[in-house]
């Protein structure tokens, strides 16, 4: 059964709500003048009176089906190079500095032999990952003035 209730009542857990069948409508009469009808359901006589159950809301975007899946194709892509390339303009200590702030979880070591690499030999891989993080990475590097590029890499991960 439904009720429209103006205002508040004191319920105590062991409180049943049974209204007369009578009381609803006259309970929503008096109502009508105010602009917010709160309307509950309750169970019969009984203990406890009835659950109230969550409502379920489903987050999902139309032509993906999850987060998980999403990461999982990632892994799945053929993965790709992200090439430093040796420039006459940027200090060592910054390409050090801008390896480590984008590319996650590099160390101040690896950045290092890579800046190395990359200064003596002309070019070094920074790392090798999915296309989409390749070409992410590739930007960020870029939009920090480090000359940058990405390739297909022949072996796995």
């Amino acid at each position: 059964m439904e009720t429209a209730i103006c205002g508040r009542l004191p319920l105590s857990p062991n409180h049943v709500f049974n209204p007369k069948p009578g009381d609803r409508h006259s309970l929503y009469k008096q109502c009508m003048n105010r602009s917010i009808l709160t309307s509950i359901s309750a169970a019969g006589p009984g203990k406890g009176g009835g659950l109230l159950e969550r409502p379920t809301i489903e987050r999902t975007t139309p032509g993906r089906e999850s987060e998980f899946d999403l990461r999982k194709s990632r892994k799945m892509s053929p993965p790709y190079r992200v090439l430093l390339h040796n420039d006459n303009y940027n200090k060592r200590e910054y390409v050090v500095q801008v390896l480590m702030k984008v590319i996650p979880g590099m160390t101040l070591d690896n950045a290092v032999n890579i800046m190395q690499e990359a200064h003596y030999n002309g070019l070094a891989v920074v790392i090798i990952c999915a296309q989409m993080d390749a070409e992410d990475h590739c930007m960020q590097l870029r939009g920090n003035g480090l000359l940058s590029s990405i390739e297909p890499a022949s072996g796995g991960c």
